[in-house]
């Protein structure tokens, strides 16, 4: 029997009162900055990078590439905590915010140190008040006790942090649409290049991660770039969290390395289905990853697994469906989603989005068309690779997947007015 995995980002979930800095620091909270700010920065960004730590937020870049492309001189730069949790499924920042926020602000100077940036900013959903309430407390708190501030600790380097509440545009989770918006203008995305890393915040350089990414950050600094890495897979090293919802017996988060199998977390950690039913599909990653069937459980949850398979592992956030799921359905709801959150600055996901709503809305209604599926397809090729930002190719993921897998449920909708009935 493997030998259980020892929570790394959730070792202080649970604790009472573990929001708080007072418990952070009975926990050995900000030993890492102090050791972090005793080392040369550019030591400090090479065993980031050793340690193979990728974003979490769902593009998976190497974190420690990123700080490297930041100019070395001592011009403006800024860090911005991405803490817009807008992807249906998705409840992991959420969960570190709320019970553990010194551990990202830890991380967040550990990384303004690295690359010499002295403003950093929190770009949180606007919906998440505890947690906002929580950002507010911790960053007081951290100001108090000397982690943020001038001179902490005694080091001669200054960071200041604030909190910035989003209005509710699921596009703001993209980094320059975020940047955008905390400039006070438009959520909406920039052209890339350049890249946020060269002209971002104001015209700086600016570093932006999430939240989980940036909490694996004083682990490493404390235990090494080695045992990170013997966490998860050669290419996608350590721990995750998993969020895990729909048809299971216990949904929540899971802290598991990554490469752990989609089997694994679906029926050892959440519990199974939740009834007699077996698993008809599953989304992998959030909903803008492709689905996938049964036959894909003993996928390893890493970037290079999923992708082989066909889909992405996104932000990690696991949507468990039983058989007798409309699977029609199902895409519908999802485009619902993506047609109400484009931002509307490219004609192909604006009109696009739309059109694919209009047409699932009808087939599900009963008034499917000969031609309707072929009109989805073309819909959805036409929209790939011709969106201004990468939201905008992943929203025909929902019609691309179930149509690949589940195509007999449109054909059935469109030929019998209604879906295929379940057996039983």
């Amino acid at each position: 029997m493997n030998k259980p995995f020892e929570p790394i980002l959730t070792r202080n979930v649970g604790i009472p009162n573990s929001e708080k800095i007072e418990v952070y620091l009975q926990r050995g909270g900000y030993t890492a900055l102090r050791k972090a700010l005793e080392m040369p920065r550019e030591e400090l960004i090479s065993l980031v990078k050793g340690s193979g730590l990728r974003g979490r937020g769902g593009a998976g870049f190497p974190a420690g590439v990123k700080w490297g492309f930041l100019p070395k001189g001592d011009e403006t730069k800024y860090v911005c905590i991405n803490t817009d949790e807008g992807e249906p499924g998705t409840f992991k920042d959420r969960l570190i915010v709320e019970h553990d926020p010194h551990a990202i602000i830890e991380g967040t100077v550990i990384a303004a140190y690295a690359v010499n940036a002295h403003r950093a900013f929190v770009y949180i959903r606007g919906e998440f008040f505890l947690g906002i309430k929580r950002w507010i407390k911790a960053i007081d708190d951290a100001y108090r006790y000397g982690s943020l501030g001038k001179n902490i600790f005694g080091s001669g380097f200054d960071v200041d942090l604030s909190v910035h509440r989003g209005a509710g545009a699921y596009i703001c989770g993209e980094e320059t649409a975020l940047i955008n918006s905390l400039e006070g203008k438009r959520g909406e995305p920039r052209l890339k290049p350049p890249y946020p890393a060269q002209v971002g915040l104001w015209g700086k350089s600016t570093l932006v991660h999430n939240c989980e990414t940036l909490a694996n950050i004083p682990h490493i600094v404390n235990r090494g770039a080695a045992w990170f890495k013997s966490i998860g897979t050669e290419k996608s090293t350590g721990p995750k969290l998993f969020c895990v919802s729909g048809h299971v017996r216990r949904r929540g988060n899971y802290e598991l390395p990554l490469g752990t199998p989609l089997r694994e977390i679906i029926f050892e950690h959440a519990g199974g289905m939740r009834g007699e039913r077996p698993l008809k599909a599953v989304i992998p990653g959030g909903a803008s990853t492709p689905v996938l069937t049964a036959e894909f459980l003993d996928t390893p949850m890493d970037f290079e697994s999923l992708a082989a398979a066909g889909s992405m592992l996104g932000t990690g956030a696991i949507v468990v469906m039983e058989e007798g799921t409309d699977m029609v359905d199902v895409a519908r709801r999802q485009m619902h989603f993506f047609a109400h959150e484009s931002c509307g600055k490219c004609t192909p996901c604006r009109m696009g989005t739309r059109q694919l709503t209009n047409t699932l809305d009808r087939i599900v209604a009963g008034k499917g068309r000969k031609g309707d599926i072929g009109l989805l397809e073309y819909i959805c090729n036409h929209m790939v690779g011709n969106t201004f930002c990468p939201m905008g190719d992943a929203a025909v993921n929902p019609v691309m997947s179930t149509l690949k897998y589940f195509r007999q449920e449109y054909e059935h909708y469109i030929e019998h007015k209604g879906p295929i009935p379940m057996a039983g």
